[in-house]
């Protein structure tokens, strides 16, 4: 195995929706994340020029042969979570944003440790969450 290294990162993050357009329109609009691929039945989203948000149609056979190679078929069921980073000085305006979408804060507390999650949910029911530093020890 190789040894820990610090330039390893989680680039991926993937999102099982029930309407591409409805999820695609909201992570657009609200985020502003701008679309990389769009495919008709996934998106690749850019999140800050640090990672990428994968959103997926539900029931639709992911994976499969390309021209540069084989992705192996992958996909999931239910609710999933996803936290996004925030400076506590950009958190308020998070929360502006949240209020002017109507879209309801299901909690907001601050952590031991000193940084604040908000928590809230997207339109297929997944739990979004912006975190502040000081969250976790590596953030």
């Amino acid at each position: 195995m190789p040894p820990f290294s610090p330039s390893i990162g989680l680039l991926e993050t993937c999102l099982e929706v029930d309407d591409l357009p409805r999820s695609l329109d909201f992570y657009t609009r609200f985020f502003g994340f701008p679309v990389m691929v769009n495919e008709g039945h996934f998106c690749a989203l850019d999140v800050a020029g640090r990672s990428v948000l994968l959103i997926f149609c539900r029931g639709h056979q992911h994976g499969g042969q390309m021209a540069c190679g084989r992705i192996p078929p992958h996909g999931g069921t239910g609710t999933s979570h996803i936290g996004f980073s925030t400076t506590e000085a950009d958190l308020p305006a998070w929360e502006t944003r949240l209020a002017e979408w109507s879209i309801p804060v299901e909690s907001k507390f601050t952590w031991p440790t000193g940084g604040t999650s908000v928590f809230f949910r997207d339109p297929d029911g997944h739990l979004l969450e912006f975190l502040t530093p000081r969250v976790w020890p590596t953030y």
